[in-house]
């Protein structure tokens, strides 16, 4: 597999443990002391990094700049970001996520272009 796919899977897989250690809490924690919250989200994070790291050393010494590794980060970032907040938070779907994801675009255009 390409290392620029190997890392953008990665890269996916890393965000799900992101979104849930940095906001799950919120929900499933709510009545906790806050001191809990951040042990629970330092545990997820810790997947997480586990699986970041190697994620980005693949992709910075195959064939992306670091730039292109930070708004690939990004780009994943919304698209893990947006269901979960629909369907594990229950808020609502907004057109404002569509913007944001456009606006996405445009960067993935500008830091990719030759």
């Amino acid at each position: 597999m390409p290392a620029t796919l190997q890392t953008i899977f990665l890269l996916g897989i890393s965000n799900v443990f992101m979104t849930f250690a940095w906001y799950a809490h919120l929900k499933n924690l709510n009545n906790r002391h806050w001191f809990i919250a951040v042990l629970v989200s330092w545990g997820i994070a810790f997947f997480e990094y586990l699986v970041q790291v190697p994620a980005n050393r693949i992709g910075y010494h195959g064939s992306l700049t670091l730039a292109q590794l930070k708004i690939i980060q990004e780009v994943i970032t919304l698209a893990v970001f947006v269901p979960f907040a629909i369907f594990y938070m229950n808020l609502p779907p907004k057109l404002d996520y569509l913007w944001a994801g456009l606006c996405l675009l445009g960067a993935v255009y500008f830091m990719f272009r030759s």
